[in-house]
């Protein structure tokens, strides 16, 4: 098992597998380092995520649309290093880190602020776990 610190409040423990598998989704994903920093501290309006306005801010290497990047941010949702935001009115357009993703952006940005490559290997074990999560 891994653990983590939210915030420093509290330990938190996740499986190994977890803790891969959310690695690996970040690597694989369209995003790039300085979103995920940014998530850090805020959260961050899909309007930022997607096309031109990204590519500027460093968010991601090239422009995507909202329907790609709200997929994408829906994915990493799921393996669970990233949260809608909510607030009176119910869920919003912005994003923010999730403890495990917390952990992982600091890990990362401790052994020099950009995300690991991905491999391969990576990608295939990515797109093969998003497909068998369509089927149920």
């Amino acid at each position: 098992m891994t653990s983590t610190n939210d915030l420093g409040a509290r330990a938190l423990s996740y499986p190994r597998k977890t803790v891969e598998r959310a690695e690996r989704s970040l690597r694989v994903s369209p995003f790039l380092m300085p979103l995920f920093v940014a998530m850090r501290s805020r959260s961050v309006d899909i309007q930022e995520i997607a096309g031109i306005i990204a590519q500027k801010q460093q968010y991601t290497q090239r422009p995507l649309s909202d329907l790609a990047a709200e997929n994408a941010l829906n994915w990493l949702i799921q393996v669970g290093v990233l949260r809608r935001e909510v607030d009176g009115q119910g869920i919003t357009n912005s994003f923010r880190l999730t403890p495990l993703g917390h952990h992982i952006i600091e890990q990362w940005q401790n052994q020099g602020h950009v995300l690991p490559p991905a491999t391969w290997p990576d990608r295939f074990d990515n797109a093969l776990n998003r497909w068998f999560r369509l089927l149920f």
